[in-house]
């Protein structure tokens, strides 16, 4: 593999990644299915909820996103000091991130923010770089985290 096409790789990861988060934000569903995640990924997100890995569907895990995001104003995820690994057509990727929710209440403060860290593993597919594994390790939060309680719709 030359350097350039190393290169592209890394880069083409690296938006991936980006439009993880991206489309998230922007509640853009099938482009987070067509564009970013492979047919099965296994997701960890045992750091914040406990509980165990899974492995699931990326249709199963955009589902889960859409509704436990629906009740929320807004969202911002930003990924930032990426690094990554390429292989042949298996990369390793990670990432920092913060996290902001927006959900204005009477209750409390309308901002809950977390931030830590994405692992990502990907593999090359025929449509480019899909993303297989992905794991969120919190680090820390500030705000109120009870907006995300009754936010499915």
């Amino acid at each position: 593999m030359s350097e350039a096409d190393d290169l592209q790789d890394r880069l083409d990861i690296t938006e991936v990644c980006t439009r993880m988060c991206w489309h998230t934000d922007k509640r853009e569903w099938e482009l987070l299915r067509s564009a970013v995640f492979a047919e099965k990924v296994q997701v960890d997100y045992t750091s914040l909820n406990g509980g165990e890995p899974a492995e699931m569907a990326a249709g199963e895990l955009i589902d889960a996103w859409r509704t436990h995001l629906s009740g929320l104003a807004s969202t911002q995820h930003l990924l930032t000091n990426h690094l990554v690994r390429a292989s042949g057509d298996t990369a390793v990727a990670t990432a920092d991130f913060q996290a902001t929710h927006l959900q204005p209440n009477a209750l409390g403060g309308p901002l809950w923010t977390l931030g830590g860290h994405y692992r990502f593993t990907l593999r090359r597919t025929p449509a480019g770089w899909r993303i297989d594994g992905l794991t969120m390790t919190a680090d820390w939060a500030t705000g109120n985290r009870q907006i995300m309680e009754g936010t499915t719709r």
